[in-house]
């Protein structure tokens, strides 16, 4: 699981959003980036917490944040998630889990008694540097951006 801490230097990555859009860590330099990973596009838990994200992007903007979203799914799926909820910020589609592995957050799960392998619910807040500021690993989908933005 995840061995990046806070002050250690992010990883270089690159992915595809919903939109074939290519995007790397690079793209964002000078601007704090909120990269935050979740298991599936429109299950409940990721949904309400990207919803979260969504409704307090202008604050997120205030304070020169940039955000991106994160799962194994296909650009279609990503799609079709943010076009039904309007989310003003891209969804990586990561299915080869090149950024995921990147970032570590790739790893054994247990749910109702059954385990396997899946997305473990994190978020990088990464500076205008490249350096990891936070690393949250008990989000709280309700009030992630309220932890992101203390």
């Amino acid at each position: 699981m995840t061995t990046l801490k806070k002050g250690d230097k992010a990883p270089q990555f690159s992915g595809i959003d919903q939109d074939g859009k290519s995007h790397q860590l690079a793209d964002y330099a000078g601007k704090k980036l909120v990269v935050f990973f979740y298991p599936k596009a429109s299950t409940p838990g990721c949904t309400t917490e990207a919803c979260d994200l969504r409704d307090n992007f202008e604050r997120f903007q205030a304070n020169n944040y940039e955000l991106l979203g994160v799962s194994a799914d296909s650009a279609k799926a990503q799609a079709k998630f943010r076009d039904k909820y309007e989310f003003p910020f891209p969804l990586l589609a990561d299915e080869d889990k090149s950024v995921i592995n990147g970032f570590g957050v790739w790893g054994p799960k247990k749910f109702m008694g059954r385990e396997y392998d899946g997305i473990h619910r994190t978020t990088f807040v990464i500076d205008e540097n490249g350096i990891i500021e936070d690393v949250i690993t008990t989000v709280k989908t309700k009030a992630h951006a309220d932890q992101i933005l203390k």
